[in-house]
């Protein structure tokens, strides 16, 4: 199968990797090559093409392999292989580099909710330190005076912006955003179909009518061809005798003939697939599962009840007010209210209850009275009198402090050994209102007695974490 190479893909590789082995007086050249876009454009096969076409031999690691149960793991991992790729150059006279896939997924912080330990701190101070002395890189514990060779690294992502600050700054890390225009995806697509007599006219066409998909999409999409005769090869043989055939069998492994690939064909399997993919978006089954991700209750969007019927007097009624002490209000003109409805209070911004079971008339030509929205006053400087008695009074102030300055709640907890460590682990999604963040504390308090328990501030928009306060020791 002939693949295509993008020729701006290959270019932006060939020139970094080479660049790193060139020395250039004078020219300070980043070690780190960052290659990010969305997911499935072909980032980590577009970089295997390149690396086998130039003759370069590869050293893998996955972003899984940066977390550990034990701390300083994944960073002593990643200063062993950079160890070992640079005596490879050393031994065999060629060009190597090392390849870090889904690097965000491995080191990066994507929300409060995900866990920042300590091999999270340790890999990016190491990648930091690498960059900055590619050359002296040591194991923990021992010292090598030789100078090692510089070795590249790529690493593949979707959002840097999860990654630590000061490690993708431009001394360090060069940034490549990789999103394939319509001539590099037809390109990618020609390859992926270059053995299946589609004509370049068929293969635009079907590029331009799933547009939105990602190349992995088309890759997926020829592999779907072949489902029709799988499941006429399972019927053959029968359902139960499968795996005996398949996997553990004296016969001759079983053979397709290729299937015939049209444009009709493919277009019709491709439907199918973004129809499982809209599906997938709009089930959002987890919030009917999981009420804990629906979010603080006080902002759910309030549903008002159906409208009643009209009042057929024009004459305005008088209203009791349902929070009052029965004393009558007003008298105002007041539509779709009935004295047996529940008034249901609404949180809004200002701290404030309104009664929206109470609805305003409609604009009239006459002179119409105006309503004011009924308001149950809560006094901002006490908090709602929201008291507890297992949680000592100055964690409740710190929490009433962060919530006032416009901070969300965290909470984490962590047992003896690991407090070592300083592997904390999260008691759950962040929190926002005060009772809210009061329960949460009750509940982690009884859970965890013999943990430690420290809250910390969220920043919405940042996600950056502020005063971190361990409230809770075991005994």
């Amino acid at each position: 199968m002939n693949y295509y190479i993008a020729p701006r893909f290959l270019e932006k590789i060939a020139v970094f990797i080479t660049k790193n082995y060139l020395n250039i007086p004078g020219i300070r050249v980043p070690l780190i090559l960052g290659v990010h876009g969305r997911k499935g454009e072909g980032k980590s096969f577009q970089c295997d093409l390149v690396f086998e076409k130039m003759g370069i031999e590869i050293t893998h690691i996955s972003g899984g392999e940066l977390e550990s149960p034990d701390a300083g793991d994944p960073s002593r991992l990643l200063r062993l292989r950079y160890r070992e790729t640079a005596e490879l150059i050393r031994v065999r006279g060629k060009m190597c580099a090392i390849m870090i896939n889904d690097l965000d997924a491995g080191a990066g912080r994507f929300d409060e909710g995900t866990q920042y330990t300590v091999n999270t701190q340790l890999v990016n101070a190491t990648l930091m330190n690498i960059a900055d002395n590619p050359t002296n890189v040591q194991l923990p514990g021992s010292y090598d005076e030789t100078p090692l060779h510089r070795v590249p690294i790529i690493v593949t992502g979707n959002d840097f912006s999860t990654l630590y600050a000061p490690l993708i700054r431009d001394g360090r890390m060069e940034k490549f955003y990789w999103q394939p225009d319509r001539s590099d995806k037809v390109g990618i697509v020609a390859g992926i179909y270059s053995d299946d007599g589609l004509s370049s006219r068929e293969i635009e066409q079907l590029v331009d009518t799933f547009s939105n998909q990602s190349v992995d999409f088309f890759s997926a999409l020829r592999s779907r061809i072949y489902d029709e005769q799988i499941r006429d090869f399972i019927f053959k043989i029968g359902i139960e005798q499968v795996s005996r055939r398949v996997v553990n069998s004296a016969d001759r492994p079983p053979e397709f003939s290729k299937p015939k690939f049209n444009l009709s064909r493919l277009i019709e399997m491709g439907n199918l697939m973004v129809k499982e993919q809209q599906q997938v978006q709009s089930s959002q089954l987890v919030k009917e599962y999981n009420r804990a991700l629906d979010g603080n209750r006080y902002f759910r969007e309030y549903t008002p009840p159906a409208p009643l019927e009209k009042p057929k007097s024009s004459q305005p009624e008088t209203v009791t007010s349902p929070f009052g002490n029965g004393a009558e209000s007003a008298k105002n003109p007041v539509k779709n209210y009935s004295p047996t409805q529940t008034p249901l209070p609404v949180w809004q911004s200002g701290n404030r209850f309104v009664n929206e079971s109470i609805q305003l008339p409609q604009a009239s030509s006459g002179v119409v009275n105006s309503v004011e929205s009924y308001e149950l006053p809560v006094h901002n400087n006490r908090h709602n009198e929201v008291i507890s008695t297992q949680i000592g009074l100055q964690t409740l102030e710190q929490v009433r402090n962060l919530i006032a300055q416009g901070y969300h709640i965290g909470i984490e907890h962590v047992d003896k050994r690991r407090f070592r460590t300083n592997s904390w682990k999260s008691c759950g999604q962040s929190i926002v209102g005060e009772s809210e963040a009061i329960t949460a504390l009750e509940v982690n308090l009884s859970e965890y007695q013999n943990e430690y328990l420290r809250i910390f501030g969220i920043e919405p928009r940042t996600k950056r974490r502020v005063m971190e306060t361990i409230i809770h020791r075991p005994e």
